[in-house]
């Protein structure tokens, strides 16, 4: 009977044991990751691969080539998590098939001119290419990238440099190897590859030097576990991790965010825009595998938290600000020096169903005994616009003595008006929209009566690229913005918040843009 109970405890022990391991295995997901990668790009991501494989115990597989080759293959395979582009063309070239989501850039380079040390052959420009006795490699533009932007560089030269090249290979560590063994005298390749074989030297040609491209690491449509390819992206582009294996192999690394295996990124929004992002927020954070802590208030308190915690050198201040208009944007312009805007929405008037109080106009709400809210106009965007509004029409004075209630965001006020403790509040479209089968939403006829919603990131941010993602990730879902009521504006140019023209009502003299910060 023991032997019995015994065996069935150790049976029940197995099982158990079996079941916990079976139910970890999905939590190891991220334990191999499969990566095409330009052939250019080799030594450098070999070593970033191995210390990431040491550090994490992911294994990296990586496939080689060029980039135009790589980008066949993945048409075909339809496998991968991740795309190590040498150059933007390429990695434009995967996103419009496609087969390439998130984009993290981790170094650049430019196409150069490669010799023996030495250079015997005297070679100083490409015309040089072109003489009797050079023996010239290049890379061919339909497989490597390096080909196809010194074809583009070169527009109608590179028909006669390619007919007078005497070897075309697919990727410019074939053309670079075939310099050192002195079976060509030049090849045209990347900066950094010259620094990677010994024995050759970089001649800069000019018609070369400003084709500038990055390095880039994207995410696959086709990865399953997207959380642990930017991981990996992000210790390929971190300054101490991957960037010092690129530097020392020649590339300019590209200032990535600095390495966290989680980061945290810190987004003060005002709340206009809540419904909208909270949840392209919590997507954004499963699909990054990061942290985003975000503070929604009035843009008048955010900003003068920004100010506070810059004057007493917190490491706190936000990674990314998105304000309810861009007149909140020149108080922290030192802080926040360019956005985008992203949305629009009108200021409106609500009142209750039937408009018991007849209110077509700003002038109405001065009548006797009307119970007003209002937003608070140092602590909103909406409040401060409101009073703006008022001050152009002449009614600042007269409707102030209607004011019952002034809260730092519109929602309070869409509760108590659905409360019946005011007879009409002034909020956004987007506030009155979701609930406009209890209230009455009342158009406001003057230009001022509109907000642009603007997201901007702090350049000394150490989360910059991770922002950069989120900003991207917003503009790729507009359509949550437009069903949260926005009017989607998201494709416009940057604008420089110390160059914002405001009109005369919406000046803020003496405003914390003035102010000198002590750290942002």
């Amino acid at each position: 009977m023991k032997r019995a109970t015994m065996a069935l405890a150790l049976a029940l022990v197995a099982g158990l044991a079996l079941a916990l391991l079976h139910r970890s295995r999905p939590e190891r997901a991220d334990a191999s990751l499969t990566v095409y990668c330009a052939a250019g790009l080799r030594k450098p991501v070999e070593a970033v691969a191995e210390a990431y494989r040491r550090e994490y115990g992911t294994e990296v597989r990586l496939q080689y080539g060029g980039s135009g080759a790589l980008l066949g293959t993945l048409r075909v395979s339809g496998q991968g998590d991740l795309y190590l582009a040498a150059d933007d063309g390429t990695l434009a070239d995967a996103r419009r098939l496609g087969l390439a989501h998130e984009a993290v850039p981790m170094a650049r380079q430019h196409p150069v001119i490669a010799v023996q040390r030495g250079n015997p052959k005297g070679i100083r420009s490409l015309a040089d290419l072109l003489r009797d006795d050079v023996r010239v490699a290049l890379t061919n533009p339909e497989t490597a990238s390096n080909g196809r932007i010194v074809r583009a560089a070169l527009g109608a030269r590179w028909d006669r440099l390619a007919a007078h090249a005497g070897v075309t290979k697919p990727t410019v560590t074939e053309v670079a190897q075939d310099v050192t063994l002195n079976a060509v005298d030049a090849a045209i390749v990347w900066d950094s590859t010259v620094s990677q074989f010994e024995g050759l030297e970089a001649v800069e040609a000019p018609e070369l030097r400003d084709h500038q491209e990055n390095a880039s690491a994207a995410v696959l449509e086709a990865c399953v576990r997207p959380a642990a390819a930017l991981r990996f992206a992000r210790y390929l582009a971190a300054p101490e991790k991957g960037g010092t294996a690129f530097r020392q192999c020649g590339f300019v690394p590209v200032e990535g965010d600095a390495w966290v295996e989680r980061p945290e990124l810190v987004l003060y929004s005002g709340g206009v825009n809540r419904l909208a992002i909270e949840p392209l927020l919590a997507s954004f954070q499963e699909r990054e595998g990061v942290n985003v802590t975000t503070v929604f208030n009035g843009c008048g308190i955010l900003c003068a938290s920004i100010q506070t915690m810059a004057d007493a050198g917190s490491s706190k201040v936000p990674d990314a600000y998105y304000a309810c208009d861009v007149c909140f944007l020149p108080p922290v312009a030192l802080f926040f020096r360019e956005a985008f805007v992203l949305t629009e929405t009108d200021i409106v008037m609500v009142v209750p169903p039937g408009n018991p109080r007849g209110i077509r106009a700003l002038r109405d709400l001065v009548a006797p005994g009307l119970r007003l809210g209002l937003c608070n106009a140092e602590q909103s965007t909406l409040g401060h616009m409101t009073q703006g509004l008022l001050r152009a029409e002449g009614l600042a004075e007269a409707v102030g003595k209607n004011v019952s209630v002034e809260v730092p965001t519109a929602d309070f006020l869409i509760n108590q008006m659905r409360a019946g403790a005011l007879d009409a509040a002034i909020v956004y479209r987007v506030n009155a929209t979701p609930v406009e089968q209890y209230l009455q939403i009342v158009p406001i006829d003057h230009p001022g009566a509109e907000a642009r919603q603007p997201f901007s990131i702090r350049p000394t941010s150490q989360r910059r690229q991770l922002a950069g993602r989120l900003l991207r990730y917003f503009r790729e879902h507009s359509a949550r913005f437009e069903e949260a009521g926005f009017r989607w504006r998201g494709e416009t140019e940057a604008i420089r918040s110390d160059e914002i023209d405001l009109p005369p009502w919406l000046s803020r003299p003496g405003s914390a843009a003035s102010r000198t910060p002590t750290k942002g």
